[in-house]
């Protein structure tokens, strides 16, 4: 996907140049889980910044994640094991500070415009951390990367009316859970295959298909292209 992450690139640095200095771009990438958007944000920031390189403007990536509801935050709701066993719904995110978070980004941008910031996710941790990331005056370019970016329902649906682009990744979901498989057994979150075919089923697939069937328009569609370094491995 590196060959249609450069052409985007330069595509939203064409499009910054048409829009008011004070203003930034704001972009959006979501896809079901296993889609490969966390792949593709990161090249397409790399590249953004590539081109920007010579300019005062930078391009920033920001992921969804960082709004996962706390651990003990969990614990605080009417049924906590649900929520543990079911992390990763969009009701176990704090929607109303993601959509506070990117109103502030559609504020006027000038030198002395207070940095913005926003929670990151550290997987180790499991927890998000608060504050961890800084919107500086220079980023220009904000792109949002995650699964509930640009929902249809509220509040998320103020949050995805604000992007100037909302792009999907289109992947099969067979494709999908075959990728999910192996990035759990591979990264830890599951003890053998068995029990990430489980959570693949009982969370990831119909959170997948939640989104699907309750987001915004996207502006653009994004084909994953298949990569073998995110088949299924011989278990």
């Amino acid at each position: 996907m590196d060959d249609e992450a450069i052409y985007l690139a330069h595509y939203l640095v064409d499009k910054l140049n048409k829009i008011p200095p004070t203003s930034r771009l704001l972009v959006g990438i979501s896809g079901i889980p296993g889609s490969g958007k966390s792949t593709f944000a990161h090249l397409l920031t790399s590249h953004t910044n590539t081109l920007l390189s010579k300019t005062p403007s930078r391009a920033l990536l920001v992921g969804l994640d960082g709004w996962h509801l706390s651990r003990a935050q969990l614990d605080e709701l009417p049924d906590p094991k649900q929520a543990h066993d079911r992390r990763g719904a969009h009701w176990t995110f704090d929607g109303v500070g993601y959509v506070s978070f990117v109103r502030a980004l559609r504020g006027d941008v000038r030198s002395n415009t207070p940095v913005i910031t926003a929670p990151s996710f550290d997987h180790a941790l499991k927890d998000p951390t608060y504050d961890d990331v800084a919107v500086y005056p220079y980023h220009r370019i904000v792109i949002i990367e995650g699964l509930y970016t640009f929902l249809s329902l509220v509040p998320w649906r103020d949050a995805g009316m604000l992007f100037d682009e909302r792009w999907v990744i289109e992947v099969g979901e067979e494709e999908a859970r075959r990728r999910i498989v192996k990035r759990h057994v591979v990264s830890g979150v599951a003890r053998d295959r068995e029990e990430a075919v489980r959570r693949a089923e009982e969370n990831d697939i119909p959170n997948g298909r939640f989104l699907i069937a309750n987001m915004l328009e996207p502006t653009r569609i994004i084909q994953s292209v298949d990569d073998k370094s995110l088949a299924l491995p011989d278990l």
